[in-house]
């Protein structure tokens, strides 16, 4: 069998060490591993993968190898309702990983689609399989990584059941400022990728209520907007919608 066209364009001995000099290494792989463990982590990531805006790292329905780190970019995935409609299941930065909705029918349930130019790091789940049974702690980190998406869907499951337009685009704007504060970015000023129908079918509204939300926001001094750009001007005020304490 020939060698994916993918492994002709990209060096492969420069991806060696990939793992160990990444800058998400910590968001993606868990911390004590030996030089040992982190040199068999290297040889796991095999390729790396360049997704243009617009195009899937996987489909619904597709059949399962793989699971995905995002190493640059932002993507979105989604499922087609009965209707045909695209109903936006979770948007995903650099650090989070994609794929994981494959495991339990050995084929994929959702499209992952690319916001922007972006890139991931390809790691065969069999292989992955292999070293959770030699390297325990990588073993724990997984099972780690897949609670966080559980808990991850639990609060999505919580944004459409319970809370009001305003709550829920506070809390969708208050988790965003966390995950790039987590990454190194600032948590007050940052791009959305997505649009404002995007986020309308994330969190169960309607493009006008999302745009209305905003401009309600705005006009309370909580956030500066400007096309995409985002400024969080208050983030106690956003918080207080939610009824948390601000401190």
């Amino acid at each position: 069998m020939s060698a994916p066209k993918l492994a002709k364009v990209i060096d492969i001995h420069a991806l060696k060490n990939a793992c160990s000099n990444c800058s998400l290494r910590e968001m993606c792989l868990p911390t004590g591993l030996s030089a040992d463990e982190i040199e068999k982590l290297d040889q796991m990531v095999y390729t790396r993968k360049r997704v243009k805006r617009g195009d899937s790292v996987y489909r619904s329905e597709e059949k399962f190898g793989s699971l995905y780190a995002v190493r640059s970019g932002f993507f979105k995935t989604t499922l087609v309702m009965e209707d045909g409609r695209d109903q936006v299941t979770g948007f995903h930065m650099a650090g989070d990983m994609l794929g994981m909705d494959g495991i339990g029918a050995d084929q994929h349930s959702c499209n992952a689609v690319a916001l922007e130019d972006s890139e991931v790091c390809v790691i065969p789940y069999g292989r992955l399989e292999e070293l959770s049974r030699e390297i325990y702690v990588l073993q724990q980190h997984f099972h780690k990584v897949m609670s966080r998406e559980i808990v991850r869907e639990h609060g999505v499951m919580l944004l459409l059941g319970s809370m009001r337009a305003e709550e829920r685009l506070a809390a969708f704007l208050l988790n965003l400022s966390q995950r790039f504060t987590s990454r190194g970015y600032s948590p007050s000023e940052f791009n959305l990728r997505m649009t404002r129908e995007e986020i309308g079918s994330y969190l169960g509204l309607k493009l006008e209520t999302v745009s209305r939300t905003f401009s309600k926001f705005q006009e309370d001094g909580l956030i500066g907007v400007q096309q995409k750009f985002i400024r969080i001007l208050d983030s106690d005020g956003l918080k207080s919608v939610l009824g948390r304490d601000p401190s």
